[in-house]
């Protein structure tokens, strides 16, 4: 069937994508209580097991980005998930710390051309104008995803065991690979399934140029290590920072520093996602609203990137002073809102800087550099709940590098001065 809103067909596509991998990749964490029992692991060596995932992870970022520029974002994604899906399985089959350390490396190889692989999809198929809601939908995936983990795996492995759970959700990722293979494509321009008024609509909104002509054949390396790519990675290390602890190291803070009970904690660790999913919901409206009525787009871009980094930081320092399981979970959901809504328009910014054809290139460079705060974060976190006193320590570090992300931005993205603004249309 031929229609013109065939694109958010994609879109939903890449928003499964996202629920599928962060269910696996949330699933360690979750059942971290179980895990750790079964293999004898102390709270440090758990943290070195989440940390050794972002060491593959952050290296494939790059590397995915590159391949998604060069073969295209179909074959690349298809690749992923098959290895991601079949090494989550294998999760069930390890019988110790050497193994599971060995399995979640290479796991996190797989992960890693996920998000800028999809970023490179939505330069392809969205207008400019929709960039970011088109991001905030798809990248919601990751917070659903991380949501029912908690139920899923949590139900999953106390019914039926740890390893069983990991088989299981192993199995989706599979099942999504053949959906994407067959309605999915590099560009709207090769799917006979996009009518000829939503192609006119893409190509119309991608016509607009913001990078200086000068910029558009030059080499991948000439963007790597611009000011502007360097605070970028800051910027979204920063978010990340927060958002990988969470994700590693939220079912053991809610079981052993808030003293919920582990079935209860199977649902309780599902709110902060699901205020996750509403910021990048929200945060992508927002966004293209700005985006749409300030003359500097740019300036839209930033704004929208970090005012929800900095008040995230804020609700990070809050946590501390909660009196109670309520009031912290709640600050903790609120603090994942707001640190989402700053990383969908963080990636949007990208398109502002960098030409069409380096998007995928550049996008897995900045996740890189925003990724090496899933090797030290979740190891640096296991220390200081071991060594520095327990949790409070944790949140204070991340709303330090939440202050830091959001200055660096403030100062150092702009567009190379041989760059003409983009006016709104309408704008003086």
């Amino acid at each position: 069937m031929i229609t013109n809103r065939y694109r958010f067909v994609v879109a939903l596509l890449l928003f499964v994508a996202g629920v599928i991998n962060y269910m696996d990749r949330a699933a360690l964490g979750i059942a971290a209580p179980l895990v750790q029992k079964d293999l004898g692991l102390s709270p440090s060596a758990l943290g070195t097991v989440f940390s050794t995932f972002f060491l593959g992870y952050a290296l494939f970022t790059f590397v995915g980005g590159q391949l998604a520029d060069r073969f295209g974002p179909r074959r690349v994604y298809a690749w992923a998930a098959a290895s991601w899906s079949l090494l989550c399985a294998a999760t069930g089959l390890v019988g110790g710390f050497a193994s599971l350390l060995v399995v979640r490396l290479l796991f996190g190889f797989a992960e890693g051309p996920m998000n800028s692989t999809t970023n490179r999809t939505i330069t392809n198929w969205f207008p400019r104008a929709e960039t970011s809601r088109a991001i905030g939908v798809t990248f919601s995936g990751q917070t659903i995803g991380s949501a029912l983990a908690a139920p899923v795996v949590g139900l999953l492995a106390l019914g039926y065991g740890w390893r069983i759970a990991f088989f299981v959700i192993g199995a989706f990722g599979l099942v999504w690979v053949l959906v994407w293979r067959h309605f999915a494509s590099d560009r709207p321009q090769g799917n006979p399934r996009v009518g000829a008024a939503e192609l006119r609509h893409i190509e119309a909104g991608r016509a607009e140029q913001p990078v200086p002509p000068a910029d558009r054949d030059r080499p991948l390396r000439a963007f790597l290590l611009r000011p502007s790519t360097l605070a970028l990675g800051l910027g979204m290390f920063a978010a990340n920072y927060t958002f990988y602890i969470f994700l590693s190291w939220l079912p053991s803070y809610l079981t052993d520093a808030l003293h919920i009970p582990l079935r209860q904690m199977a649902f309780v660790a599902a709110i902060p996602w699901a205020c996750g999913f509403a910021g990048y919901i929200l945060g992508g409206i927002v966004a293209d609203f700005a985006y749409r009525r300030m003359a500097d787009r740019l300036a839209a871009r930033k704004l929208t990137t970090i005012a929800p980094l900095a008040l995230g930081g804020v609700a990070l320092l809050a946590v501390n002073a909660a009196t109670g399981a309520g009031m912290a979970v709640t600050l903790i959901a609120l603090a994942v809102m707001l640190l989402t809504g700053s990383v969908q328009s963080c990636w949007a910014t990208i398109h502002e800087l960098v030409p069409e054809r380096r998007v995928g290139g550049v996008s897995g460079f900045i996740h890189l550099l925003s990724n090496i705060s899933g090797i030290i974060g979740p190891g640096v976190t296991g220390l200081a709940v071991q060594y520095l006193g327990g949790y409070a320590s944790v949140f204070l570090i991340g709303a330090a590098i939440a202050a830091l992300g959001a200055l660096a931005m403030a100062v150092f993205v702009r567009r190379p001065e041989t760059a003409a603004p983009i006016l709104a249309v309408g704008a003086p």
